[in-house]
């Protein structure tokens, strides 16, 4: 996303030569341009106070571009009087319109050196250690640098604590020696695999991904803020919606005994995800034929411009997940309708393409427009041609995935796609239908246990509604009685 934009007449464009590619560069072009004699062009130094003494200290500025990820501002400041050091590191683009919360498992040593951004408002947990390290200062670090960061933290006091309080000491011993061997460069004699976990409300924190990592081990889940994240934010506190405000843009309101017809699209007030005031969801029912009736959704906030669009799934719960195998052999293929559902997993082997459930959301599209969109999501989340910093290995390899993802997308190779629903609400277009389709494999399986617990099912309670529904009004009688 630009950091700095110009949306006025071109004149006053062309008068500022000064662009977002002028500004932050890729640390492999910065060291390229460098001029040994002239250090400022590359780093700004600005005379700060110190928070520590009092007095005068230096501050240097870098701007660089991350590969994978966007720009960044690397502070750092020293004080030469009382020699006090810090560093943080600051998002230079804006808040985005989600958050985003990261799962990544280390499984060897070398996944320690994996990439870490982390804002000022990113919360961070290791649930092997039981540890939340809260908001604080941003960092550009690796995996083993941010936990390496808590555990000095800790050890710097031990000598203090072990002549004060020996049970503390000997306890957080034991911790540090657990997070050690979390570090260990010995996969065998060290603590693998462990989960990291990152949750930014601005959703501008990052952990770096790579081309060979498996279903589950890189996950990212964006999700809309709440109204309190966009408060802590600075994202439009005092702004007050009322309710006339949401009647005005809406034809359906809550309470109102409507008839949903599939020709009609209808549109009901929401709130916008984005800066929390009031939008305009447009619904509309269409029934897909030979499987089942879904409710297409697109939001629009004329506050700030945010748009979404999802399909959403309606029915009862089935008692088993399905998954569709389809052989894509001819451009035809390319045309099949397809819904992919938010629980839905997708996968293509011959070009290693793995999407856990969640990514994309809900779509209704063509086989094209899926892979396009893949394609188009991918390569601007983690491909940049500047990414000169970026191994040259690494960079071939995320080449010729996306010239697989290319191919795949024109009908050039044969491939085959896997849609896999625990909830059985996804679907491929049958050309032969109502007969079967020589192409394409559907399959039902049991969902596992985790399956079950991530979908909310163990705790549906589907007996008993009556019973417990007389119980509590029974009980909320009684206490009103006792009361009076």
């Amino acid at each position: 996303m630009p950091f700095i934009e110009n949306e006025g007449n071109p004149a006053a464009g062309a008068e500022n030569t000064t662009t977002q590619t002028d500004l932050f560069q890729p640390v492999g072009a910065a060291v390229q341009t460098f001029d040994a004699t002239d250090e400022e062009r590359v780093v700004d130094k600005i005379e700060s106070l110190c928070m520590n003494c009092h007095q005068n200290g230096e501050t240097r500025l870098l701007l660089i571009s991350i590969p994978f990820f966007r720009e960044v501002i690397l502070m750092s400041f020293e004080c030469p009087h009382c020699h006090f050091k810090n560093t943080e590191v600051q998002s230079a683009g804006e808040i985005q319109p989600r958050g985003a919360r990261y799962t990544f498992r280390v499984d060897t040593p070398e996944d320690l050196q994996r990439q870490v951004v982390k804002s000022d408002s990113c919360l961070c947990k290791l649930p092997t250690l039981d540890l939340e390290i809260p908001a604080q200062r941003g960092q550009l670090t690796t995996v083993e640098g941010l936990l390496r960061g808590v555990l000095d933290d800790l050890e710097m006091d031990q000598g203090q604590r072990k002549e004060i309080d020996k049970d503390t000491y000997l306890k957080i011993n034991d911790f540090l020696e657990k997070g050690k061997r979390m570090m260990d460069d010995d996969k065998a004699t060290g603590s693998y695999p462990w989960v990291l976990e990152l949750d930014d409300p601005s959703g501008n924190s990052w952990v770096q991904p790579v081309l060979e990592d498996l279903r589950g081990k890189w996950v990212r889940t964006d999700y809309p803020r709440s109204r309190e994240q966009n408060e802590a934010l600075g994202l439009n506190p005092d702004a007050v919606e009322t309710q006339d405000d949401r009647r005005e843009i809406s034809t359906i309101n809550a309470g109102d005994d409507v008839e949903i017809s599939k020709d009609e699209v209808y549109s009901f007030p929401a709130s916008c995800p984005n800066c929390n005031l009031g939008a305009v969801t447009n619904m509309k029912m269409v029934e897909i034929p030979h499987f089942k009736e879904v409710v297409i959704m697109s939001t629009l906030c004329d506050h700030c411009g945010y748009k979404s669009n999802e399909v959403k799934t309606g029915g009862a719960v089935p008692s088993q997940g399905r998954r569709i195998t389809l052989k894509v052999t001819s451009v035809e293929d390319l045309a099949r309708d397809i819904l992919k559902s938010e629980t839905c997993a997708l996968s293509v082997p011959e070009i290693k393409l793995d999407l856990t459930p969640g990514t994309l959301g809900g779509r209704f599209t063509t086989l094209e427009g899926l892979i396009a969109q893949v394609h188009d999501e991918l390569h601007g989340r983690i491909f940049s041609e500047t990414s000169d910093s970026m191994p040259t290995e690494e960079k071939f390899r995320w080449e010729k995935f996306f010239d697989g993802l290319q191919k795949a997308r024109t009908g050039e190779v044969e491939f085959t796609v896997i849609l896999e629903d625990p909830l059985a609400a996804s679907y491929v277009q049958n050309l032969y239908a109502p007969d079967p389709d020589p192409n394409m494999t559907i399959e039902e399986y049991e969902r596992t246990e985790e399956q079950n617990e991530d979908l909310g099912i163990n705790d549906m309670v589907l007996e008993g509604y009556g019973s417990d529904d007389e119980k509590k009004k029974a009980e909320a009688n009684k206490k009103e009685g006792e009361e009076s």
